[in-house]
């Protein structure tokens, strides 16, 4: 029998951003396919020549942010990631002093270098061209590179800076975009998606509505089986919130701290331990659809570490106990009586 839909049912999914209540059943899976469906779009809009010559200037990026070319801000590095921020940029993840939804902030205008020439030509005019955007609706253009088994966390892109729709272009590689998944680490494990949504190389997805608002989208580990790089074109509201230039702190740096290092804004072990770790995803019959912002994961993240905190202070506490208690028993009178013994025989 065919599933209906009433506004009550769909109430259940769009009270909140930040409040969701997680679905069970057949009917709920049914109406939270349709809603997500509803607001993406999707079309190969580049050839094999269009990618390979976009391609080649994506690697232009990286060799000038290697060689120190650009703004301190414009380049955001992490292990298996690096992210590079043209026309604005903006603080998220473990990077807010604050953290929370609506806590992100742009930075100051002219912290990050404009948007390259060659991104206007090659990529936004095919999609002005293609009625995918209106001409001047983009000032805001990030480029992604990721490496194999680079992720960036579930997360929705800050209402209170970013228009939409949200529009990311592939190139590189194939991949996928996940909807609704929760993440955990140490070792990372990702839960089964509400819905996963392939990513071809050349092809443009846009979100609006539900896909870009109410529900979180990711990148899993495992879905990123090659380099691939995604060009992630948006409009800031122009009234969006900033920083101020005495907030403005340095970038973080790949190679910082030799323990810990920043992955997609959160605080993760550095890339060696990284690879080392046997990535495990999840089977689950319950999904967890999300609204929180990257910064969510990273609290799971922290809930983690106390038990294992707490287990190792236990453990500390129990050796200094039994060091003590081996220090009395040496020391004591019968055991100094038997000492004195042993050494007249």
């Amino acid at each position: 029998m065919k599933a209906t839909t009433t506004a009550n049912d769909l109430s259940r999914f769009s009270n909140s951003p930040h409040q969701y209540t997680p679905y069970h059943s057949v009917d709920d899976n049914f109406i939270m396919l349709k809603r997500i469906h509803t607001g993406i779009q999707q079309r190969r809009l580049f050839d094999n020549d269009q990618c390979a010559m976009i391609e080649n200037k994506i690697d232009e990026v990286v060799e000038l942010a290697d060689g120190g070319k650009y703004k301190p801000c414009t380049v955001d590095r992490a292990p298996l990631r690096n992210k590079y921020f043209f026309g604005e940029g903006y603080t998220y993840g473990s990077q807010l002093s604050k953290r929370g939804p609506g806590m992100e902030r742009l930075y100051p205008p002219g912290e990050v270098d404009p948007i390259p020439e060659w991104v206007h030509e090659l990529v936004i005019k095919p999609l002005v061209k293609s009625n995918v955007v209106p001409d001047g609706f983009i000032n805001s253009a990030v480029i992604n590179d990721y490496q194999p088994g680079g992720c960036i966390v579930s997360h929705i892109d800050p209402i209170h800076i970013f228009d939409r729709p949200i529009i990311s272009v592939s190139f590189m590689s194939d991949s996928a975009l996940s909807f609704g998944c929760k993440f955990s680490f140490k070792p990372i494990r990702v839960s089964k998606p509400i819905l996963c949504l392939p990513l071809s190389r050349g092809c443009v997805t846009v979100l609006s509505g539900f896909a870009a608002d109410k529900v979180t989208h990711c990148v899993r580990p495992e879905d990123t089986i090659a380099r691939r790089a995604v060009i992630l074109l948006r409009r800031v509201f122009p009234d969006a919130p900033r920083l101020t230039l005495d907030e403005v702190l340095p970038p973080i740096s790949v190679t910082s701290s030799p323990r810990h290092q920043e992955i997609n804004g959160l605080s993760r072990p550095d890339e060696d331990q990284a690879s080392s770790r046997k990535r495990v995803m999840v089977v689950s019959s319950s999904l967890h659809p999300r609204h929180d912002s990257d910064y969510s994961d990273e609290e799971e993240e922290e809930k983690e570490k106390k038990p294992n905190e707490e287990k190792e202070k236990k453990q500390e506490r129990r050796s200094k106990d039994h060091k003590r208690r081996r220090l009395l028993k040496e020391n004591s009178p019968s055991n100094t009586s038997s000492s004195g013994s042993n050494s007249e025989r």
